[in-house]
């Protein structure tokens, strides 16, 4: 069985409505530069597949954290 963990994925500046839908499942709050993307129960290979589209859609990865109880770890 795969550990699952949740995470926080900051991305540099505002991300469009039509851009968050492609990261469904995951809560979004917006800071002055920055889009904070937050989603649970991600395994290894999600996570993964979340970065992908990250990449894939140009948009500049500033930070991801492992969080626990919606805290940083």
């Amino acid at each position: 069985m795969m550990a699952v963990d949740d995470y926080e994925i900051r991305i540099k500046g505002r991300i469009s409505d039509s851009l968050l839908a492609s990261f469904d499942g995951f809560d979004a709050e917006y800071e002055p530069a920055e889009t904070v993307l937050r989603g649970s129960q991600l395994d290894q290979s999600a996570l993964h597949g979340v970065l992908e589209r990250v990449r894939l859609l140009g948009l500049e990865l500033v930070e991801i954290k492992q969080v626990r109880g919606g805290k940083p770890t």
